[in-house]
């Protein structure tokens, strides 16, 4: 599984980076860790379960084998009869519904259905880019806020804050947070705008 992770032991963070050195990493911190440790994606800010027994060599074949849940691409497995699409290039088929309309004009665009449709995409990523991944950055941090900070001070108030994308009256409203959970968070609602954190 590709990402960036962090795990927390309470409120202190424990380390950051690549699913495998992070899960090590806890491995290592369990048996003297005197409170629990959680295990974060940062991509979305929710925690994970990782199964953490046996030696390091079952723990790394276990992560190489298997993510979890909801973090894998579909794939065919080999032997499998394939479906409509081009699996060499990473095409999908998958169902589409759309009104005759939207068909018909799909259908005469320069290179059929699947062409325009990609084209539509494409467009559509490219326009909302910086807003998708704002959405996704204050999902994420929001998402590690009700795990982490649900019963500290202003958790309300700062939740209405990052979503109102109000950063300065959120970044005042945590400022009395644990450090490494109130970092944590700005880091993962806005660094991608890390420019913008400057008063």
């Amino acid at each position: 599984m590709s990402g960036h992770f962090t795990a927390f032991e309470g409120q202190r963070r424990l380390t950051s980076g690549a699913l495998a050195d992070v899960a090590l990493a806890v491995k290592r911190a369990e048996p003297q860790a005197s409170e629990p440790i959680a295990i974060f994606s940062d991509e979305t800010g929710r925690p994970i379960d990782l199964d953490l027994r046996g030696s390091v060599d079952e723990v790394l074949a276990r992560l190489t084998k298997g993510s979890p849940a909801g973090s894998a691409p579909e794939t065919v497995a080999a032997g499998e009869p394939r479906g409509r699409g081009r699996p060499r290039l990473g095409v999908v088929a998958r169902e589409v519904t759309l009104l005759p309309r939207h068909w018909e004009w799909l259908n005469a665009q320069p290179g059929g259905a699947s062409v325009a449709l990609r084209k539509l995409v494409e467009q559509a990523r490219r326009a909302g880019g910086d807003a998708d991944r704002q959405r996704a950055a204050r999902d994420a941090a929001y998402h590690f806020m009700s795990a982490m900070a649900g019963n500290l001070p202003d958790f309300e108030e700062a939740a209405r804050a990052l979503f109102a994308d109000g950063r300065r009256s959120f970044v005042a409203l945590i400022a009395t947070w644990p450090p490494d959970i109130r970092d944590h968070v700005i880091k993962l609602a806005y660094a991608d705008r890390a420019d913008q954190l400057a008063p």
